[in-house]
């Protein structure tokens, strides 16, 4: 009997269940990859193959690429050859005539990527930040002074890297070499015999 009591008793007692912890909330997914695009540049000096990143640099990226699509480097020249610094073309014609340019993009330095050797960056007039247009220039030394170095400063705000050179960059340290001087409206610095962009085109398999 008291064992008949004891066991009523135990099974009027409440029963509590160890709490069992809330899962963790699943990790946010990482934001998708933006894939890189691939653009030849067939110059009378040789080929160059640049890779341009998007991820880093969209806006500065889609202005290029439309220019290519337009035809619009075809027949453009390197019309600025500094050799310890850079190569800058995307404008002229042999002859040093401006070809018609888009609006401007807005500034998109300080996105990561730094003026570097080999790397491929938006030229812009230096006092008014959001001014790119068909102008690059290609770095043959690093140049982190290009970089953003005061954001807040039309001349500190730096120059936007959106790609890098992946072939080719023997092509423009022969470039960096050749006998520039004064032409047209160019005091110095244009090369004398015409390094000409005769083709720029978006290789396949990239994003389209």
């Amino acid at each position: 009997m008291r064992l008949t009591f004891a066991a009523l008793l135990l099974a009027a007692l409440p029963v509590f269940a160890t709490p069992v912890p809330a899962p963790a909330p699943a990790p946010a997914p990482p934001p998708p990859s933006v894939p890189m695009e691939r653009v030849a540049l067939e110059t009378s000096a040789g080929r160059i193959v640049l890779e341009l990143d998007p991820g880093k640099a969209p806006a500065t990226v889609a202005n290029f690429l439309a220019y290519v699509e337009a035809g619009h480097y075809n027949g453009t020249i390197f019309h600025r050859v500094v050799p310890n610094l850079l190569v800058q073309g995307g404008a002229f014609t042999p002859d040093l005539q401006p070809k018609p340019e888009r609006a401007p993009v807005p500034l998109e330095a300080g996105n990561g990527l730094s003026n570097l050797r080999g790397t491929i960056a938006a030229a812009r007039r230096p006092d008014t930040r959001d001014s790119a247009t068909a102008q690059f220039f290609i770095n043959v030394v690093d140049n982190p002074q290009f970089d953003a170095v005061d954001p807040a400063s039309d001349v500190g705000a730096g120059y936007a890297v959106f790609g890098r050179v992946v072939e080719g960059m023997d092509v423009v340290d022969a470039m960096r070499n050749v006998e520039t001087g004064p032409q047209g409206p160019f005091p110095s610095r244009v090369p004398k015999q015409a390094i000409v962009i005769e083709r720029a085109l978006r290789l396949p398999g990239t994003a389209q």
